[in-house]
């Protein structure tokens, strides 16, 4: 191929490394409205009295609005982003009158500046009726308090979920006699596993701009991953026509998931349409913290059994996820603690998995890179690793026994069948790649010092099966290059590039005839979105159809022009010319300038493409840690990994999205957390408390690729983004219990932890 499994730069790499002005910020009016929040104190409780009064006399300020300002029984809304009918139910009121949590939003205020608007802030004063709050999940479901008792509350999906019962969701599905087949295994591993709320923290905070455009519409200009589902959103959140409002994103400063929530888009929105004037909000970094979208925090109960010989026979799965105050995504991520995780285990005869998301007073949680599967795995690869280490048995070894293998059928991945998969491939180079049999299992360097190793697969999916859709345009322009149209965000993933790669190898052009130009929901096609791991599987199959059909109209009007017939010619990416006489030919140019002038063959093709099927990618990865025992602080020297993601369609950027998964799974596993005051306020406001690694907090990573061939994807290609984060969980957790002998079923695993394990060891 000449150029798909290309390392192509980044058709924005230098505008973003020479700081040119392409985020949202660098782009607005530096005279627009600045719009803040002001944010309850209290975890659950009823606003009585808002005393805006004093706040309003403040120079500069043009407007504060309460729950007064909004219709308390106007029919709700979520700020999740999906394919519409959302799972999530509907809970949220733009400004509510029951703030049910540490952060919620009180007021919204306008002003001329920060300095105004900050100075009205501290004047509004606010009258709250407190009330019981709940801030523990496990006491959520059926609690006398119930966090969402209005009765405009609705969830328009049969998700099991229940407001009077404080549910978002639930679930049970399963196959085969699983009671029966764990009676008769030789072993069973059963344990609970708790996986922690963690921060997406992108570099680029949530941040919008709104103003009104010559034809009286709101325009909005987001760092979002999802134009037209902003566009719903806000719409049902203002109680206005979608007509009416237009939704475009400039370069986005990383998501990760966060930005498939509208956290912020809704406030000037209001403000801008209620005022007729530009607005825009940027959120701290201490809203980032408190008030945003992190990962849901799960605990998940796990049987797995097993014979003698390691052949895993079934796995139970129960997962209790705290999806906050309010629903985003609740439904939705749960799923994946299971479908993604226990299929990989092929020759498992019965699974059962069931679930309950729950309200609670936390900050609401949302979309996060791995969205549930990272949560699963954890718990399943812990749970096979305890089996391998109780059965005296390789950890490689005891995979390669059980793994999905191409062609199987899969009853706990929606009954599909593995159209594409190189596991087996993926655990022979990571075994290699980190020297496996030199360092399993530990080796002491004195000194209280110990190195050791622990490992873990992963897999994901590749898009929403049978609801993700994705489309492109693709037009020729005067001179012979193409503009491509899509609806899909790049968010820092490169996916502006990767889309256009398929596009130039189908038209046989270079990179750079390639202009692209995406998101904006007037102009784009329609396109679910950056998320779910979407993008280069469906959105790059409808750019690769799109750019075939365009091929087509090429060849039919340069066989116009050449008056022969369409099948009598051939397009070489250059020229159009007549196989029997390749000397008589026209440009691409020549054809471009015809399309202008006197012909009615189209040169702008659009093309949709869903998919039934969402391919797995696959993963293995392998952690060496050294860990002082008398410290606990466990460092990451080295990380190995190998990803099946079909054919890497730009490999540089497979790599880059593989290495900066595989740092935030690290993150979770050691540093990062969400804690909670007895009062139900975020412990960790900034990031001196919450600790991201850094690049000198970890060792080398390195990152290799075994492809299989997706013959549903663009050129074999599948997902690349979510299955990266994914294997540092168990991977390093596994290798902490070999250095000292103690398993942990709780992540973060925390220096003092470690310390006082191997203390009680000595």
């Amino acid at each position: 191929m000449k150029t798909v499994s290309k390392a192509y730069r980044k058709k924005d790499a230098m505008q973003l490394v020479t700081g040119q002005p392409v985020y949202m910020d660098d782009l607005v009016p530096a005279n627009c409205l600045i719009v803040k929040l002001l944010r309850s104190p209290h975890a659950n409780a009823i606003v009585k009295t808002v005393n805006t009064a004093v706040a309003k006399k403040v120079p500069g300020i043009e407007a504060i609005f309460t729950w007064e300002d909004v219709p308390q029984d106007a029919p709700r809304y979520t700020q999740a982003g999906q394919t519409f009918p959302e799972a999530s139910p509907r809970d949220r009121l733009l400004i509510d009158r029951h703030v049910r949590f540490v952060g919620d939003v009180v007021a919204i205020v306008a002003g001329k500046d920060e300095k105004c608007v900050d100075k009205a802030l501290r004047l509004i004063k606010v009258e709250y009726e407190v009330l019981d709050a709940v801030l523990d999940y496990h006491t959520a479901k059926d609690n006398p308090v119930l966090v969402h008792p209005e009765e405009n509350w609705e969830a328009l999906c049969p998700v099991g979920a229940d407001n009077k019962r404080n549910l978002c969701a639930h679930g049970e599905e399963g196959d085969g006699d699983i009671e029966a087949v764990l009676a008769n295994s030789d072993i069973v591993i059963e344990h609970t596993y708790h996986t922690k709320a963690c921060q997406q923290a992108m570099m680029e905070t949530f941040r919008t701009y709104c103003s009104i455009d010559l034809y009286g519409r709101l325009n909005i200009l987001s760092s979002t991953q999802i134009v037209f589902h902003t566009r719903r959103n806000v719409a049902n959140a203002l109680h206005i026509p979608k007509s009416m409002i237009r939704v475009i994103k400039p370069r986005v400063g990383g998501g990760f998931g966060a930005k498939q929530t509208n956290v912020c888009e809704v406030y000037p929105a209001f403000v801008t349409w209620k005022t007729k004037k530009p607005s825009k909000i940027i959120f701290s970094r201490v809203e980032s913290q408190i008030a945003s979208s992190p990962r849901h925090e799960m605990e998940i109960h796990l049987r797995l059994g097993a014979t003698k010989e390691g052949i895993v026979k079934g796995i139970d799965m129960h997962t209790l996820s705290n999806t906050g105050a309010y629903g985003e995504h609740g439904p939705t991520t749960v799923g994946l603690s299971g479908h993604k995780s226990i299929p990989l285990y092929a020759k498992a005869e019965a699974f059962r998995f069931t679930y309950d998301v729950v309200y609670t007073n936390h900050m609401s949680a949302g979309a996060y890179r791995g969205y549930g599967a990272t949560q699963g795995l954890f718990a399943v690869e812990s749970a096979v690793n305890e089996l391998a280490a109780k059965l005296h048995m390789d950890p490689f070894e005891i995979r390669q026994k059980n793994i999905v293998k191409e062609g199987d059928y899969m009853p706990a991945y929606y009954g599909a069948t593995n159209t594409s998969c190189a596991l087996d491939r993926c655990l022979a180079k990571v075994h290699e790649m980190i020297r496996w049999d030199e360092k399993y299992p530990v080796h002491d360097l004195g000194n209280g010092k110990v190195r050791a190793v622990g490992m873990g697969m992963a897999m994901q999916g590749s898009g929403i099966s049978g609801m993700d859709v994705g489309s492109a345009t693709l037009k020729v322009n005067d001179e012979g290059f193409y503009s491509l149209v899509i609806g899909a965000a790049d968010m820092g993933t490169g996916c502006d590039t990767t889309l256009a790669q398929i596009a130039a190898e189908v038209l046989d052009c270079e990179l750079d005839d390639i202009t692209v130009f995406g998101a904006d929901t007037d102009t784009s096609p329609y396109d679910s979105g950056s998320y779910a791991s979407s993008t280069t599987y469906v959105t790059g199959k409808a750019v690769e159809k799109c750019a075939l059909k365009l091929r087509e109209q090429i060849s039919k009007l340069g066989a116009e022009m050449l008056e022969c017939a369409p099948d009598e010619v051939t397009f070489d990416g250059r020229k159009v010319y007549v196989d029997a006489a390749p000397e008589r030919g026209v440009s691409l140019a020549e054809i471009a300038s015809a399309s202008q002038f006197g012909h009615m063959v189209p040169l702008e093709v659009t093309e949709t493409h869903t998919s039934p099927l969402s391919p797995p990618p696959y993963m293995v990865g392998a952690a060496e840690i050294e860990l002082d025992k008398e410290t606990g602080e466990v460092k990451v020297l080295e990380f190995d990994a190998c990803v099946d993601c079909g054919t890497p369609i730009n490999p540089n950027l497979t790599r880059v999205q593989a290495e900066g998964g595989i740092l935030q799974g690290i993150g979770m596993t050691l540093t990062e957390n969400i804690t909670y005051d007895a009062k139900g306020y975020p412990m960790e406001n900034s990031l001196f408390q919450y600790k991201i690694p850094a690049r000198v907090d970890i060792g080398h990573i390195n990152v290799e690729f075994e492809n299989s061939y997706e013959p549903n994807g663009p050129f074999g290609a599948k997902s690349i983004g979510e299955v990266v984060i994914n294997t540092p969980l168990p991977a390093i957790s596994d290798a902490i219990y070999n250095a000292i002998g103690t398993r942990f079923y709780e992540l973060p695993i925390t220096p003092e932890q470690v310390a006082m394990a191997a203390a009680e060891k000595e």
